[in-house]
């Protein structure tokens, strides 16, 4: 069961809309879940038409997923670390974490069953089985997988607690002027579009922190360390101050000299504590194709 209480900006929104842009549901759900008595206010039925009110309290009855049945594939998978409880790997920009509409097969999910077969947490159902963290299908980089539900509980609970260290590295457009600097700006749903974030002065706690590795003529490698995990946090934050990443098509144009596809965003490290043994781990991807390239430069 989801709950949402109404903010005083927010009154006098009618209810599908108000939903629809804080959360990832689509009107036309919204609607029907409505006709269904799947949604109420101040647990009454309501009706599309509705208009919030300061302090309503909304509760939606989540439906579960449609579960899809998994196959094993042998997708070609670099695996940076294995024992009996994670396997830590390097996902290929272009791979869809786990099977969701558009995506049933082909996916990280896939790869791990071949690699892994029935050790797997189950936690995250049956679509989602180890998955503890995700990033985006056009985001490379280090991802842990639990074995185990006993190792997933504790990969949670640090994600959570903000114990594990995640390291980015991302090629933006702009001469980034500060050597290092952090961007604390809170994110949320966007008005304008649901399936993209934005910041919002009502948004969740996000904070992002970068220093600059590389500057060319209007181009900047940085590293980025995140101390939140807000859904496209790293491009939401740098497109927010003037220095969208390259490649993205949703916060920028998706434009480059270089014909690049996807963002060039890469998930570089990983430091957490085992889940079993409290020993500190530390895990590496390799660098991407366009950093090893950019490298060549010229540093200024």
């Amino acid at each position: 069961m989801k709950k949402i209480i109404v903010n005083q900006n927010d009154i006098g929104k009618r209810i599908d809309s108000y939903i629809a842009t804080n959360t990832e549901l689509s009107r036309t759900n919204i609607q029907r879940l409505i006709e269904e008595r799947k949604i109420l206010v101040n647990l009454k039925n309501t009706k599309v038409s509705y208009k919030v009110q300061e302090n309503d309290e909304i509760t939606i009855e989540e439906e579960k997923p449609k579960e899809t049945s998994l196959k094993a594939q042998n997708i070609p998978i670099q695996v940076l670390y294995e024992d009996n409880d994670i396997i830590v790997v390097n996902k290929p920009k272009g791979m869809v974490v786990h099977p969701a509409n558009g995506n049933p097969d082909g996916t990280l999910v896939n790869a791990i069953m071949a690699i892994c077969k029935d050790s797997l947490s189950g936690i995250g159902g049956e679509i989602r089985p180890g998955i503890v963290h995700r990033i985006d299908k056009d985001t490379s980089g280090v991802l842990i997988i639990a074995k185990n539900d006993k190792a997933h509980i504790n990969l949670s609970e640090q994600i959570k607690n903000h114990e594990v260290e995640k390291t980015y590295i991302a090629l933006v457009r702009g001469l980034v002027k500060e050597n290092e600097a952090t961007i604390n700006m809170p994110i949320g749903r966007s008005t304008k579009d649901r399936k993209k974030m934005a910041v919002r002065k009502d948004g969740k706690n996000a904070i992002t922190h970068f220093k600059v590795l590389k500057r060319f003529d209007n181009y900047t490698i940085l590293e980025i360390k995140i101390e939140t995990g807000r859904t496209h946090q790293i491009r939401v934050h740098l497109s927010e101050i003037g220095y969208p990443i390259i490649g993205d098509e949703v916060y920028s144009n998706g434009k480059n000299e270089w014909g690049i596809k996807g963002q060039c965003l890469h998930a570089k490290s990983l430091r957490f504590k085992h889940p079993t043994t409290g020993k500190e781990m530390y895990v590496e991807a390799e660098l991407p194709e366009w950093s090893i390239e950019m490298s060549l430069f010229d540093q200024k």
